[in-house]
């Protein structure tokens, strides 16, 4: 089938569409990004989305999702070699030949996804960060290509900034994460504190978890710390929605904090009111960094 600009244009409206009406803690395509780059970053969100929620999402079994996801990978092979599925494909293949960005990322992040369906305990840290460095860090990355920033120093702070996020987000959805039999704490961590990862959320042992966590956390505090420095080098819209997306990831940890690091009991998230106070601060933040 032959598709016409007004498809590829359809395409990207409509992923632009979607990336608004699903929800993160933060808006994804942003008056703060470029309009030139807005299309391109919805059309990587989509990907990232649907694939996310084949996933993580409905009723389908193991084998299903890892079908679909298989489907979707070779969806991604063809649409680099000019063959296409549909409209979202055409787009797809326009912002990766346009912007230049990497396709290594994108099946990265099928990687990480798969690895979600077929999880296995992590043993150490090392191993989260393998993880991460498939399911967070390649949407950083990307969002440099985007605006031609190819720089390693600048990528690898990314890389501390997009993992610090990844993390929270493990602690933020720790009580739903566990329902689904995925534990992100690595089993030395846990070990550590006297638990194992058969009575890690035993409520007598509360105590010794809350403490696990709070370890954590500030291994995750260190890493947004380390790689704040990345605003530096950030034009500023991006520079700015940068800011506020390490903020926003700040405060969700100063919500676990304030229920003494309960992350079974409770699911932190950020309020309208708050998103907004942060946008706010995020401009003055940024500013340190210009």
């Amino acid at each position: 089938m032959n598709y016409t600009t007004h498809d590829l244009h359809l395409a990207y409206q409509e992923a632009i569409q979607f990336a608004q009406k699903h929800y993160e803690n933060f808006p994804v395509v942003t008056f703060l990004i470029q309009k030139k780059l807005r299309k391109d970053a919805a059309i990587i969100y989509w990907f990232a989305r649907t694939a996310d929620d084949i996933a993580d999402e409905g009723q389908f079994s193991v084998e299903q999702r890892l079908a679909q996801l298989a489907r979707l990978e070779k969806r991604l092979q063809n649409l680099l070699n000019g063959i296409f599925t549909d409209k979202f494909d055409v787009a797809l293949a326009e912002t990766i030949k346009e912007r230049k960005l990497s396709p290594i990322y994108f099946f990265k992040l099928l990687k990480a996804f798969r690895s979600d369906i077929l999880f296995t305990k992590f043993q150490d840290y090392s191993e989260v960060q393998a993880y991460c460095d498939n399911s967070a860090n390649p949407i950083g990355r990307l969002m440099l290509e985007l605006h031609d920033i190819r720089d390693q120093k600048v990528l690898k702070l990314s890389d501390n900034i997009c993992t610090a996020l990844q993390l929270t987000n493990f602690y933020q959805d720790f009580k739903f994460d566990i329902q689904k039999g995925r534990n992100y704490i690595p089993l030395n961590d846990l070990a550590r504190f006297g638990l194992d990862e058969n009575n890690f959320t035993d409520p007598v042992l509360r105590r010794k978890f809350c403490e696990v966590i709070e370890s954590q956390i500030e291994r995750t505090k260190n890493l947004f710390l380390t790689g704040e420095e990345l605003l530096k080098y950030l034009p500023k819209k991006l520079k700015i929605e940068i800011a506020w997306t390490i903020l926003g990831g700040r405060k969700i940890l100063e919500k676990i904090e304030s229920a003494k690091f309960n992350v079974i009991k409770t699911r932190p998230s950020l309020k309208k009111y708050e998103i907004i106070s942060l946008l706010i601060k995020s401009y003055s933040y940024a500013k340190r960094f210009s």
